[in-house]
């Protein structure tokens, strides 16, 4: 690794933690501006009682003293303090459990977006303007436009209550095969686009009109030249796809009752845990950055014309 990589590197990884901690920053003090607190809503809570909760948690604290002693266990311990709603759990045992599920989850939806996504991609390039390549065309367009909480009620729909062949619960293995569906549509319809362009730009290069020339096979052309090279720009999207997976389930695990991160989330909101809230919307946070940090590393590594300049 020469000096300008790893002044490269170096710059990419500051960044990120000067990103991750614009996130905490602002998490933080967009949640302590909201009006109310996190006890209002306590059945049968007097003002005595209510300060004396608010103390047991730091509340009461001036708010950059909170801010700091905030920042301060999230570096020092990884701590994002206890849930003020499930008494006796910590903010991130609760987001590792959620965490389980959700990335199970959107490890099975990438996966299916991949391997479909450059399948469809190299026939719609390699059949051109035919008309396998305008359904595949006309198909993606129509995931890419429709969001996954209407993709993912129509499934619900149709598959679980009209046909009653898939259970609507994702809480069992068959439960989880419409939310990856869900999930899988529309990066399955990006990656399918892109590999196809990618494709169609390979196919036109100097090399590979030369190893026509020379008689190499079609096949050894397609899959030892133009396939590989045009899978560049797929696997630098990668990354940021799985990130968007996890974070886009928040929705999709609602609809369809999934105990992941989602479910979690949109539960804290509800109840006003601001604890659980802030540790939520900062892991998967940093997870993005994480992922486009990871990307952005290797993207030089995948192909090394690709200058740090």
């Amino acid at each position: 690794m020469n000096s300008k990589t790893a002044l490269y590197i170096l710059k990419r990884i500051l960044l990120a933690v000067f990103t991750v901690w614009v996130v905490i920053t602002v998490t933080f003090f967009v949640m302590h501006a909201v009006p109310g607190g996190p006890f209002v809503g306590e059945k049968a809570t007097t003002p005595a009682v209510q300060a004396a909760m608010e103390a047991k948690y730091g509340l009461d604290k001036p708010l950059m003293e909170q801010y700091g002693t905030y920042l301060k266990d999230i570096v020092t311990k990884f701590d994002f303090g206890p849930s003020l709603k499930q008494r006796g759990r910590t903010v991130i045992n609760i987001i590792t459990d959620g965490m389980r599920t959700s990335l199970k989850l959107g490890l099975m939806a990438a996966a299916v977006s991949t391997v479909i996504g450059i399948v469809l991609g190299a026939i719609a390039a390699l059949r051109r303007n035919k008309l396998i390549d305008r359904i595949i065309m006309v198909i993606t367009t129509a995931f890419v436009s429709m969001p996954s909480f209407i993709m993912g009620s129509l499934l619900l729909a149709l598959f679980a209550i009209k046909l009653q062949i898939l259970p609507a619960n994702g809480s069992t293995p068959a439960g989880l095969v419409m939310p990856v569906v869900t999930l899988a549509l529309y990066p399955m319809a990006y990656i399918t686009r892109l590999t196809r362009s990618s494709m169609l730009d390979v196919l036109g290069q100097d090399y590979i009109r030369t190893a026509k020339a020379k008689g190499v096979s079609g096949n050894k052309i397609i899959f030892g030249h133009a396939l590989k090279n045009s899978l560049i720009p797929v696997l630098t999207y990668l990354g940021p796809m799985l990130a968007y997976i996890v974070t886009g389930s928040l929705v999709v695990e609602q609809i369809f009752a999934v105990p992941g991160i989602g479910r979690v989330f949109v539960s804290s909101i509800t109840n006003r845990d601001y604890p659980m809230i802030m540790g939520t919307t900062i892991i998967l946070a940093t997870l993005i950055v994480v992922m486009n940090l990871v990307t952005d590393i290797l993207y030089k590594i995948v192909d090394p014309r690709i200058s740090f300049e």
